[in-house]
């Protein structure tokens, strides 16, 4: 069975029904700390089946940190919180430490990537050969966050000169402007808890989106999954969504 055949079938394919082979190994870039919660239920789904898991979070995207959340509200100091709070995060998961790996690429002032940086490039091509994954998972690339974006594009160089078969799942986050629905894994209330508890981690974000926009980060994410689900026309009252690309 060629790699492509274990997604085939009428879209949208469920996630929790494909036959993935389970020597399978799953990389997530994720651009900043919390993108790995986005998809946490997805990934829940293959921790449980002991799947290799390996999280590259690429920068550690101070200036998401509001000034009024630490003290003194230095970037060195922004950095810290917001990797500490992915490492709590991975700690409620299940996913050791030894699976977390931050590269800390260097930012511009608005906190963004430095795309004239080819060692940042060389930097995530060298965690990916080292470990050698079959399912990629990352943020959708028409979205409109550059960092989003700018991994997208380097997942697309990095499989163009890969000789390994192998797919990505790009998640439908609150940016992703707009993606088909190739795959997804519909999920009930008990696990939209535990999908919230895992977000709330994300103490920095939670707190920011209570400020600017009246709800919390685990309500912000919930919201998409909520949409996805009526999308979909499933029973389960949310859903990950994902596009599928080979």
């Amino acid at each position: 069975m060629s790699f492509q055949d274990h997604f085939n079938g009428p879209r949208p394919l469920r996630l929790d029904r494909l036959e993935c082979p389970a020597e399978w190994r799953l990389l997530v870039l994720a651009p900043h700390p919390d993108d790995f919660d986005a998809m946490g239920v997805a990934l829940r789904h293959f921790w449980k089946r002991r799947h290799p898991i390996r999280l590259l979070v690429l920068s550690s995207s101070a200036n998401g940190v509001e000034d009024s959340f630490c003290d003194p509200p230095t970037p060195e100091v922004k950095a810290a919180l917001r990797e500490n709070e992915q490492r709590a995060s991975c700690g409620f998961f299940g996913l050791p430490e030894s699976s977390l790996e931050f590269l800390r690429l260097p930012v511009d002032s608005a906190g963004g990537f430095l795309l004239d940086r080819p060692e940042s490039l060389h930097l995530v091509k060298g965690q990916v050969d080292l470990f050698s994954p079959d399912l990629f998972f990352l943020p959708h690339g028409n979205d409109t966050n550059s960092d989003h974006r700018l991994t997208y594009q380097w997942w697309r160089r990095l499989a163009r000169n890969s000789a390994r078969p192998g797919a990505a799942l790009l998640v439908r986050d609150p940016k992703t402007l707009e993606m088909r629905d190739d795959v997804f894994i519909p999920f009930d209330e008990r696990r939209g808890a535990w999908k919230a508890e895992l977000l709330r981690f994300h103490r920095s974000q939670q707190q920011r989106n209570l400020n600017v926009r009246g709800y919390g980060f685990d309500e912000r994410i919930l919201r998409v999954d909520r949409e996805n689900a009526v999308r979909l026309g499933i029973r389960e009252p949310y859903a990950e969504s994902f596009e599928l690309e080979f």
